[in-house]
């Protein structure tokens, strides 16, 4: 096992560093670059800058260089901690540090869609256990509909009626985490409240069509393996029915579940971008999507290099609990 670890964390790493080369390239495949789109907006607005101004501008942002060497000067400096300033695509201007940008963003973030995949998970397994277990009953066909329809819905649509119908019917407006007489005011009970109270709305939102997803992959595996040939020599022996249910099939069935871990991470810190927009919400990424469209280099390949690293490190960890879920697995690894 340890063997097996030292080799997948060598891996991990290559791959880290490659996919940190191809994120470079994909940033910088569109035409042009910040400097293009801020000096098009300068225009529109009827502002005008000399040559010497905008040469001036290109070295102050690190773009007369080469594209390798732009490339090795971020990598370099990402490894060592320093993520480089942003261009300015988030409020602040050109002076805030990615650092400081994601400290503020990435908080919310996290804190919205980590209640929302605990939420998931507690309402999406014991519902796909549940639709198993009762296969073709009213219970199942009920769960079954619901699921298709959170399937089949965006988030995001889901974001816009619950607005319309809590503004509708009650006169609230559930967009962002905060009122705004807390939303620039120092932390204290009022204002953890204030989010509290706002917080239930973008976490019903996030963990709607996970919570669609998962009871349909629950309910798949676990009628599959409710149908083995060990559960129903467990059965003729006598095993009590929830004994073998829990000990054996369910535990095998949440080998998918656990193999998505690797998905999980990355989805903490980037968040739902086009729901966070909707609800107002200053998550990671919303912030991604603006730092894309305007070519900020420095804070969109940041957040994707920690997205990048989220994903790889949560592929092993998967792995891992799989080894200790699954006991075909593990002698499998130990065979390696």
């Amino acid at each position: 096992m340890r063997a097996y670890l030292v080799r997948r964390i060598g891996y991990m790493i290559l791959a880290w560093w490659i996919l940190s080369g191809l994120i470079f390239i994909v940033i910088q495949l569109p035409p042009g670059d910040y400097l293009s789109t801020h000096l098009a907006a300068l225009k529109a607005e009827g502002l005008t800058l000399n040559e010497a101004e905008i040469e001036n501008l290109r070295i102050y942002y690190g773009l007369d260089r080469t594209p390798l060497e732009q490339y090795w000067n971020w990598i370099t400096r990402f490894i060592r901690g320093d993520m480089g300033r942003s261009f300015g695509s988030y409020g602040g201007g050109s002076q805030r540090t990615v650092l400081s940008i994601l400290q503020e963003v990435v908080p919310p973030t996290m804190l919205v869609t980590s209640i929302s995949l605990v939420l998931t998970y507690l309402i999406a397994v014991p519902i796909g256990i549940y639709s198993a277990t009762h296969q073709y009953s009213l219970g199942d066909y009920a769960f079954t509909a619901v699921g298709f329809i959170g399937l089949a819905t965006p988030n995001f649509m889901v974001a816009l009626l619950l607005m319309y119908f809590l503004f509708q019917a009650f006169n609230i407006s559930p967009g962002g985490l905060f009122s705004p007489e807390y939303l620039l005011a120092p932390w204290s009970l009022g204002k953890l409240l204030d989010m509290l109270n706002h917080l239930w709305v973008p976490v019903i939102v996030v963990a709607t069509a996970g919570t669609a997803g998962l009871i349909r992959v629950m309910r798949g595996v676990l009628l599959d393996e409710l149908g083995k040939q060990y559960v129903i020599t467990a059965r003729a022996k006598g095993v009590p029915e929830r004994r073998l249910l829990v000990k054996y099939p369910v535990r095998m069935s949440l080998n998918p579940i656990v193999s998505t871990v690797g998905w999980t991470l990355p989805a903490i810190v980037s968040g739902s971008a086009i729901t966070a927009i909707v609800l107002n919400i200053p998550m990671t990424g919303a912030v991604l999507l603006v730092a894309l469209r305007v070519q900020d280099m420095h804070l969109a390949g940041s957040i994707l290099m920690v997205e990048a690293a989220l994903t790889i490190f949560g592929t092993l960890l998967s792995d891992v609990l799989l080894v200790v879920l699954d006991p075909r697995i593990r002698q499998e690894r130990s065979a390696i």
